[in-house]
């Protein structure tokens, strides 16, 4: 049962995101009659309710989503909210479509997207995946967040050959470090006020880590906004390079940490823009012919499904001229479909700007 208080959090936020001018998904599907129908339930296990889903939503108006899962069970008991929003969002991804079962295709198949080095400053490609038999961020207890930060360090730990590095806990983490991996830019911090107000920030810096390679070209987080979130990065476009390192760290992981997965939503995670292949490919990108004439620019990204925006990340602006660019779909497809649709995207934007 939902407390009363609950319950009355629910109503005020809901009247107020009704008479704003809040351009989320969570307002364009939260009608009266699906808020009605949900507010009164809650997941089994974790006992989540709607406000647990909302709450983001509810205090950020300008959010471009406004709900996260704060456990799996919630993907079922709030479907009709979770539905409309992830078809909206993952172009068309209906509540009877089923994603594809995991396939990385034939990782030898994609090459460098630009050769020469003219206009592709760093590719990365990640991925994000839950730890089975564990809620998301807002229901983990400090004794999970530690547990799962003992299982995730001593598996990378015993990566060998390229992924081979070493694991550094926020906890008690030397300055000069600390230092070192901002400088790096793998240092993540505090989750914005977006997870805040998710609740997805408790007991920091407990259970949260970073993981990277020696030639920090392989980075893992652990419990960021995801329980982990897998990068393969470097410099330059060699895509090819960085998707078969990625391929192979996922699989070396999962052979050792049992990923929560699901048949009709594919890898779950904390934020169902993610769900499906959890797939973002994305490249800091120099067009500045393309940058002057931002209509074709995002014309062309939207023919690929492909999502620009500054290179601060999410709410930014280009910055002389440099974007970052990303595939935008991650449902309905296979992984290697979605890597392609980036590197199709990127080798057009390319051509183009030669062009112009």
């Amino acid at each position: 049962m939902v407390d009363a208080a609950v319950l009355a959090k629910l109503e005020e936020g809901y009247a107020k995101l009704a008479a704003s001018d809040s351009k989320s998904l969570l307002k364009k599907y939260l009608t009266k009659e699906v808020f009605d129908n949900l507010k009164n339930k809650v997941t089994p296990t974790f006992k989540s309710t709607l406000l647990d889903v909302i709450q983001s939503g509810l205090e950020n108006h300008d959010s471009g989503v406004g709900i996260y899962a704060p456990d799996a069970e919630a993907y079922t008991v709030f479907a009709d909210l979770f539905d409309p929003i992830i078809e909206d969002y993952h172009g068309g991804f209906k509540k009877t479509d089923k994603h594809p079962a995991s396939d990385f295709g034939d990782v030898n198949s994609f090459g460098n997207v630009d050769p020469t080095n003219e206009y592709v400053i760093s590719t990365r490609v990640r991925c994000g995946r839950s730890m089975q038999g564990y809620p998301f961020n807002p229901c983990l207890t400090e004794a999970q967040y530690k547990e799962m930060e003992e299982k995730v360090s001593s598996t990378l730990s015993s990566l060998e050959g390229e992924l081979k590095g070493k694991f550094y806990p926020l906890t008690g983490m030397e300055k000069a470090v600390q230092q070192q991996l901002i400088d790096d830019h793998f240092l993540f911090k505090e989750g914005d006020r977006f997870l805040q107000a998710a609740n997805a920030c408790r007991f920091w810096p407990t259970g949260r880590g970073i993981y990277h390679n020696d030639n920090k070209r392989f980075l893992v987080w652990c419990n960021e906004e995801d329980h982990l979130r897998i990068i393969s990065m470097q410099q330059g476009g060699d895509l090819g390079e960085i998707y078969r390192r990625l391929v192979t760290a996922v699989n070396e992981i999962e052979k050792r940490i049992p990923f929560s997965h699901d048949d009709r939503l594919g890898f779950l995670t904390f934020c169902p823009t993610n769900l499906g292949t959890t797939i973002r490919a994305s490249v800091h990108i120099k067009v500045p012919k393309l940058a002057s004439n931002k209509a074709k620019l995002e014309e062309v990204a939207a023919k690929y499904n492909l999502q620009v925006r500054g290179t601060r990340g999410e709410h930014t602006e280009a910055e002389g001229g440099v974007y970052d660019i990303s595939n935008k779909r991650r449902m309905g497809l296979t992984e290697y479909q979605a890597v392609k649709e980036m590197y199709d995207g990127i080798t057009e934007l390319i051509k183009l700007e030669k062009s112009l």
